[in-house]
């Protein structure tokens, strides 16, 4: 009888040390967990290996149109993206109205478009927005005026504060040691390529302290603005000695007020975007309007050409591409209108 009873107990031992064994071993297995893809890993991996498509669709978010090197711009995309027949391109003018690119956005994510191109009114509003479409996995070029952080897959555009200092190292060599007046007709207040011109073209003028700066006010970019705002300085200036425009239209803006007051033989006018069309910088300087104008690449080709990249090659792009400047003067304005396809 003891020895059935020791035999029981071995038995029931074993059962217990069994089950225990059993049991850890479940414990051990249920702890290991993987951790789930969080929403950045997500839009990494739908930029980075996109799924092979036999047509794409492109979101096109334009500031406004209101420029025409903005019209040149999506002119550019267009023409690039001819050549790509799989491509499909539709455009959005949020006419610098920040609400209404964010809705543009917005209904570009809602078509499930394969990338975004965005060129933002404003940085700062339209960094929630544009982070948005990023997050969902959209592969986003930013292109020309920048936004907030990095959540994009790559920014094109000039060196803003390059060109700025270069037009600034251009007045104050042309106006030599006895200085003068210079008037400022900035662009859109907030965004980044004018807060970058104006920068830089302070850095450049340091060289020669009797360059004075004696008004600076937005034109916003645009011609019928600028000629406003000029008609103001005018009246309240009685010595002025070159006009700085932040593009090429603000600084025309300031030529037309200016010959308006017959005024326009006293002073030089100087500005951004150089476009190779008859009503572009190019021409404007050959004829005598400008004094000097910088070439600014709309970057449209250059977006097409990445967007192919990214959507059909599968391929890492670069974060930041930054376009070549060019300086035109009487000297050489013909020979750039020619070089750049000018007709």
């Amino acid at each position: 009888m003891k020895k059935n009873n020791l035999i029981v107990s071995f038995l029931l031992v074993m059962v217990l040390i069994s089950l225990s064994a059993c049991g850890s071993g479940s414990t051990t297995t249920s702890s290991k967990t993987t951790p789930a893809p969080t929403t950045a890993d997500t839009a990494a991996k739908a930029s980075e290996v996109p799924k092979k498509k036999s047509s794409y669709l492109i979101g096109m978010s334009q500031a406004n149109l209101g420029e025409p090197w903005r019209v040149a711009m999506n002119d550019q995309i267009a023409a690039a993206a001819a050549k790509h027949p799989e491509l499909k391109v539709v455009y959005a003018d949020a006419a610098q109205d920040n609400s209404k690119q964010i809705a543009d956005v917005e209904n570009f994510i809602q078509q499930k478009i394969d990338l975004l191109i965005i060129s933002p009114n404003e940085a700062k509003p339209l960094t929630a927005v544009v982070k948005k479409a990023y997050d969902a996995g959209i592969p986003v070029i930013v292109l020309d005026r920048k936004v907030e952080g990095d959540a994009y897959t790559m920014y094109i555009g000039g060196n803003n504060k390059l060109i700025g200092k270069k037009a600034g190292e251009y007045v104050a060599k042309i106006l030599g040691d006895k200085g003068g007046n210079v008037v400022e007709v900035k662009g859109l207040e907030g965004a980044t390529p004018q807060q970058e011109r104006h920068d830089g073209f302070m850095e450049g003028i340091k060289s020669n302290p009797n360059v004075k700066v004696i008004a600076s006010q937005n034109g916003d970019w645009l011609k019928d603005k600028s000629i406003t705002v000029m008609e103001s300085i005018l009246q309240a200036n009685k010595k002025i000695d070159i006009v700085y425009g932040h593009n090429d239209p603000a600084a025309e803006g300031a030529f037309i007020a200016a010959k308006n007051a017959k005024r326009e033989t006293e002073m030089k006018f100087i500005g951004i975007d150089a476009l190779p069309t008859p009503d572009g910088g190019i021409k404007a300087v050959m004829e005598g309007r400008l004094t000097a104008t910088y070439v600014y690449p709309t970057g449209g080709k250059d977006a097409i050409d990445n967007a192919i990249k990214i959507l059909e090659n599968g391929e890492k792009v670069e974060k930041s591409i930054t376009l070549d400047t060019l300086e035109v003067t009487k000297e050489n304005a013909a020979d750039v209108y020619k070089q750049f396809g000018g007709k």
